[in-house]
């Protein structure tokens, strides 16, 4: 961040500064919101969580270097130390950066949707990174919290910032969207992940919507052709929209579409300024199709074919999203474990469905779906049986549901297990050299675990 007085920091939160008159003149260059993290000049900002209450740590980050704490608790201050006083921290987080982002005026493209957000992020930047120097969301910090420390990390020699919005409920994405004022909004599907919050499919377009309330009439739209639901914005938001998609050829197409086993997937790209063919190294069609929208947006920001190309051709998955892993026991691990919802479940269990040798899916509990748990955990496990997947073991809440519908759907061997630990101590042995292994959960299940287990076996 750049130096910034705490005298104009306390004026854009509309804090009220504490402590002694010189502190006014000291300069903040950095936001911080974990005490452990805090560097030398940092603003600590304390917040008030579920578990946790930053105010808590404030003398912690003060001794870690704090130039000063936003705190929203009257708090003691000794000597030398600062606090701006405001009435909700995270809001003078979120004010902060909208000054520091205007301050700037670097472009923002922002990525939203229930699937393939992150990896869609990371591929604009892959491919920006040919032409511009970039910032990108790193990370899960695509909240109100993570997104302003993300902001805050900007420099002047930044060109673009590529920024993922996430949500749980409705206001979420409207907030971050004014902050960050983007020119160019993604939104690569309306699924059903956050449906128990959002209560429909229709619920999940509006929130995800709000990723246009900061942008200007001159903005970009750019929308997955092929989903249902953004299907119905054509004509009703005042942006210009870019469609891509592989069933609607609209703009940005892609046609030859082949899987390279496990490893990779290639096509040819068709945009309206010519075609070109590629490489991905991620398997899986959805990965075309995250290809497909960052392609729209590299467009819009001027890169040519040659660059897109290369930017496809050299991204990298996020860790624990669609990692391939050899192990020296002879297993290759699809390590998905990041996140799951029932598209991104199909989507892993499609690659896993390409593999050589005997397919084994480890899967886990998939949270938010609402009242229609049950029934989505069992549409996945038909999903199985209907790729002929040769062997799924279920671990813990909900997994049972899996297994139910792909017996119905006639996979032969199935496996299930209240806990990771439990598949540890008795699991493991059904594996054999040769496998091909999918491993995926949503994120409190925290797989990473099993995917280190099975990397030491012996």
């Amino acid at each position: 961040m750049i130096p910034m007085k705490l005298e104009k920091v306390a004026e854009i939160v509309d804090g009220t500064f504490v402590g002694n008159a010189q502190g006014l003149e000291k300069e903040a260059c950095g936001l911080e919101s974990d005490s452990r993290r805090v560097k030398k000049g940092d603003i600590f900002a304390a917040i008030v969580g579920e578990r946790v209450d930053g105010h808590d740590f404030i003398e912690q980050a003060f001794e870690m270097g704090a130039v000063c704490c936003f705190a929203q608790k009257d708090t003691p201050v000794k000597k030398n130390q600062y606090i701006i006083r405001v009435k909700s921290v995270v809001k003078a987080m979120l004010d902060l950066a909208a000054y520091y982002i205007k301050l700037l005026d670097v472009p923002v493209i922002a990525v939203t949707g229930s699937v393939g957000k992150t990896t869609t992020k990371d591929m604009i930047a892959s491919i920006l990174e040919q032409k511009y120097t970039v910032l990108k969301t790193a990370g899960n910090y695509n909240t109100n919290i993570g997104m302003p420390l993300m902001i805050a990390q900007l420099t002047k020699e930044h060109d673009v910032a590529v920024l993922e919005m996430g949500m749980n409920s409705f206001g979420e994405i409207y907030n971050l969207s004014m902050v960050a004022k983007p020119i160019i909004a993604v939104i690569t599907n309306i699924g059903v992940a956050h449906i128990e919050m959002l209560g429909s499919r229709d619920g999940i377009l509006k929130a995800k919507c709000e990723v246009f309330d900061g942008m200007n009439e001159e903005g970009i739209a750019i929308l997955n052709a092929d989903n249902d639901k953004l299907q119905t914005l054509e004509g009703k938001i005042s942006q210009k929209i870019i469609w891509y998609g592989i069933e609607n050829k609209r703009e940005i197409y892609a046609e030859n579409i082949k899987n390279n086993g496990v490893e990779s997937i290639c096509c040819t790209i068709y945009t309206p300024k010519g075609c070109f063919d590629v490489t991905i190294a991620v398997a899986g069609e959805h990965m075309v199709m995250n290809a497909l929208a960052a392609t729209a947006a590299a467009l819009e920001m001027g890169l040519s074919l040659k660059q897109i190309q290369k930017g496809i051709a050299d991204f990298v998955p996020t860790k624990m999203r669609m990692n391939i892993i050899k192990t020296q026991n002879g297993f290759t691990l699809i390590n998905d474990v990041y996140n799951a919802n029932p598209v991104s479940m199909k989507s892993s269990i499609d690659v896993l469905a390409q593999a050589e040798g005997r397919k084994v899916a480890i899967l886990g509990f998939m949270g938010e779906l609402g009242e229609k748990e049950k029934q989505m955990h069992k549409q996945v496990g038909e999903y199985v049986g209907e790729k002929q997947i040769d062997m799924l073991i279920s671990i813990g809440d909900m997994a049972q549901y899996y297994d139910e519908g792909a017996r119905e759907k006639g996979t032969k061997e199935i496996h299930h297990f209240e806990s990771q630990q439990a598949f540890w101590q008795k699991g493991i042995s059904l594996l054999k050299k040769g496998d091909t292994i999918l491993l995926k959960a949503s994120r409190s299940r925290q797989f990473e675990k099993t995917v280190e287990k099975l990397q030491g076996v012996n």
